[in-house]
């Protein structure tokens, strides 16, 4: 018999919704303080998940629901570039 193992379940800090944590992109604060686009999903440091669709980057800088999630502010040029990079690396593509 195969066991059917769980996918871990993160939420969206732009849409709120639970998805599979593989379906998202992991944005980190490093343990210095720099906020950069974990490909990984391994990076240390702390972490908020974000679908890679641009309603939900939206959503998640417009209520500052990203700063809050990395307990920190994020200069609109660091948020430009994760933008660029969310497009670039989309899941499944």
């Amino acid at each position: 018999m195969t066991r059917i193992r769980k996918q871990p379940q993160r939420m969206c800090v732009g849409c709120r919704e639970m998805k599979n944590k593989r379906e998202l992109v992991r944005i980190v604060r490093s343990p210095q303080g720099e906020i950069e686009l974990d490909t990984t999903g391994k990076k240390p440091g702390r972490g908020a998940y974000i679908c890679p669709e641009p309603e939900c980057i939206k959503q998640a800088i417009k209520g500052k629901r990203l700063q809050k999630a990395l307990e920190q502010d994020i200069p609109a040029g660091v948020m430009e570039k994760i933008r660029e990079q969310i497009d670039q690396n989309k899941p499944g593509q």
